[in-house]
């Protein structure tokens, strides 16, 4: 196989092989693939793939006003999802924000400050999640 690709490259113009080269030996960072398996992550839990199949409702008016959010947990509206992605994402960020706190042990203040950002987003993302299960779907 690999001689099969190397002469069908060799047979290309150069500019495409120069492309090709670039290509195949790309190697991203550990950061970049970290954002990425993060993104897809959040994408999946937060019922991406279900927008994508379902292709449900972005809202729905019922008695006299709209529902963004579906009232039981058997079902999701586009609002449920994008609600759920936002809030994993600041959980997330909290996550990140104190883990970096750790890196600043020389700066002992801004290593506070960071921390307590940190911790104050995953607790509003915790208590957030919490709040839609327990009072939007009444689980």
């Amino acid at each position: 196989m690999a001689r099969k690709a190397k002469r069908t490259i060799s047979s290309m113009p150069y500019s495409f092989q120069k492309i090709y080269r670039k290509i195949s030996t790309i190697k991203p960072s550990n950061i970049v693939l970290a954002a990425i398996t993060m993104a897809i992550a959040i994408f999946l839990f937060g019922g991406g793939l279900h927008l994508i199949i379902v292709k449900p409702y972005p809202a729905v008016y019922y008695g006299g006003r709209f529902l963004f959010v579906y009232p039981r947990l058997s079902e999701q509206w586009v609002a449920d999802s994008l609600i759920a992605m936002i809030l994993f994402s600041l959980g997330i960020m909290g996550s990140i924000f104190m883990y970096q706190s750790t890196k600043y042990a020389y700066n002992p203040r801004q290593a506070y400050l960071m921390f307590i950002v940190g911790a104050a987003l995953l607790i509003i993302a915790y208590v957030s999640i919490e709040a839609v299960m327990h009072y939007w779907k009444g689980v």
